[in-house]
């Protein structure tokens, strides 16, 4: 391995990178840049890093030489964008994530980034549709799901917060399994949806998936689907976990209520006993004959 060609330094860059030493892995991006001033993808980790480092004056400097040697350089004006909104300069941000998908429409972390600087831009609706694209392209990182959740949860839509919920929860585990997915959705697929529940990893993000989706079956008494969703939130170490319990006690509550009713219903409907019909029915014949003797008696 020749260390002085750029290529080797890009590769031990991105191994200090990678252990977080990012001071050592600007230095090999930095060698790098010397030898081949004009290697983009230099510029463009070099970028990375600064951003890393908090240094944003840097960063700007690295990713506008990237785009100055090639325009299609999605991940450079990618970079370009995140700077700004650390910034907080979202209009400018907005920009260049913008520029990022229109060179890389297909990748949903590009619009995840334009609905985050258009709802902090107070575009709601424009940032539901980036998280909804977002959403149709995969969204594997799960936070467009999550976020139009928290949408839709504060639009009173409960049936699509609990679906977007779902959802979040089904790319989480398609992301942990090595093979895609298979034998249909969560949302259409009973055995699915089990699968999806008892074995997704459960992380901050998808204790509060979990927590809604309980109460959301509970209140449309779905009981064992509540249960299922309430149930995992048990080796949970966050506050979710005492509200799983506390949801588990009430369903069980309201199923036992339910059971009794059952039983009260058909009490109530079983045939009464025939001693007051037979009684009945003997006082109208003596009546009758009553009445028979009392007219025709001389």
């Amino acid at each position: 391995v020749d260390k002085y060609r750029p290529e080797t330094c890009i590769i031990v860059g991105n191994y200090y990178s990678s252990k977080g030493r990012h001071e050592k892995a600007v230095q090999y991006f930095q060698r790098a840049l010397k030898l081949d001033r004009s290697y983009l993808s230099a510029w463009t980790l070099l970028g990375h890093e600064y951003i890393e480092m908090k240094n944003t004056a840097a960063a700007i400097e690295a990713y506008r030489r990237a785009v100055d040697i090639s325009d299609r350089e999605y991940r450079a004006w990618y970079g370009l964008g995140q700077t700004y909104e650390i910034m907080n300069m979202l209009l400018h941000a907005l920009f260049y994530f913008r520029k990022a998908a229109a060179l890389h429409p297909h990748d949903a972390r590009m619009w995840c980034a334009i609905g985050g600087c258009l709802l902090g831009l107070d575009r709601r609706g424009d940032a539901e549709k980036s998280y909804e694209r977002a959403v149709s392209l995969g969204d594997g990182e799960g936070i467009a799901t999550r976020k139009l959740a928290e949408l839709y949860r504060e639009d009173g839509d409960e049936e699509k917060a609990a679906k977007c919920y779902l959802r979040h929860l089904e790319l989480r585990y398609q992301s942990q399994l090595a093979v895609p997915l298979t034998g249909g959705s969560a949302d259409s697929s009973p055995e699915a949806f089990e699968n999806v529940v008892n074995h997704v990893r459960v992380d901050e993000p998808e204790a509060e998936a979990l927590l809604y989706l309980a109460y959301y079956y509970r209140d449309n008494l779905e009981y064992d689907a509540a249960i299922l969703c309430a149930t995992r939130l048990e080796d949970y170490p966050g506050p979710e976990k005492e509200q799983g319990k506390g949801l588990l006690r009430d369903i069980r509550s309201r199923m036992d209520h339910k059971v009794g009713q059952r039983r009260y219903k058909r009490r109530s409907k079983s045939p009464k006993t025939p001693g007051r019909g037979v009684n009945s029915s003997m006082d109208s014949t003596s009546e009758a004959n009553a009445e028979s003797s009392f007219e025709f008696s001389p």
